[in-house]
């Protein structure tokens, strides 16, 4: 899955120019938290987010008067409070590199590129939504989690197994333990077309535990 396949494709931009006022106006219409700073001649120039415009607006408990804080704001602009060296990726960008991208640089967006010219923005929601997706967890069925070694085929042996079962698997999710010793891995499978008891049953002779077992809406 790639960048291109769950970004938002032509994001809300903003110029330099404008206001923080009509900035944050613009964030509250569209329901957006970020906005890509383009100049005259089509060029990405930085990025502005909901939380660099709220920290320009004065503390409540300031002694101005409030004709006073518009009047500030609407002078102060983007181009004052926007980030400057934007981390962008290409739209062939693999989606774990670029959620890899925004963990390190704790940021919650990256504006997606084709050569020179901005197609779309990726965020944390866009993240998200794929991780509920590949869960399943807008699927019923039976979630099942378990704890495997890291062997090869092990996980070729438990799909085998719920397949045989009747089973049909509709999201899946898997991590390495960190310091485990022994090469630990927690699985979680959502399963439809098989009763958990039974599921339950198949899977046991192929993992080291079953941690987790429930029926979903």
């Amino acid at each position: 899955m790639l960048v291109r396949d769950r970004m938002t494709l032509n994001p809300v931009t903003i110029a330099p120019e404008v206001s923080v006022t009509d900035a944050l106006r613009l964030m509250s219409e569209k329901k957006i938290r970020r906005l890509p700073v383009i100049d005259s001649q089509g060029n990405l120039v930085g990025i502005v987010s909901d939380r660099d415009l709220l920290l320009a607006s004065p503390s409540p408990a300031t002694s101005l008067a409030i004709w006073e804080i518009h009047e500030l704001l609407a002078k102060l602009t983007v181009e004052k409070m926007m980030t400057r060296e934007v981390i962008t990726v290409p739209e062939d960008t693999p989606l774990e590199e670029a959620a890899r991208i925004m963990a390190d640089s704790r940021i919650g967006g990256l504006p997606v590129m084709r050569d020179r010219t901005l197609v779309g923005i990726i965020s944390e929601s866009d993240l998200f939504k794929t991780l509920l997706q590949l869960l399943g967890g807008r699927r019923p069925g039976v979630r099942i989690t378990v704890a495997t070694a890291g062997a090869k085929g092990t996980l070729a042996a438990i799909t085998g197994a719920i397949f045989a079962a009747g089973g049909d698997i509709v999201g899946l999710g898997f991590s390495e333990v960190q310091g485990s010793a022994e090469g630990t891995w927690v699985n979680t499978f959502k399963v439809q077309g098989v009763a958990k008891d039974k599921l339950v049953e198949v899977v046991r002779s192929h993992v080291r535990e079953i941690l987790d077992v429930r029926e979903t809406l």
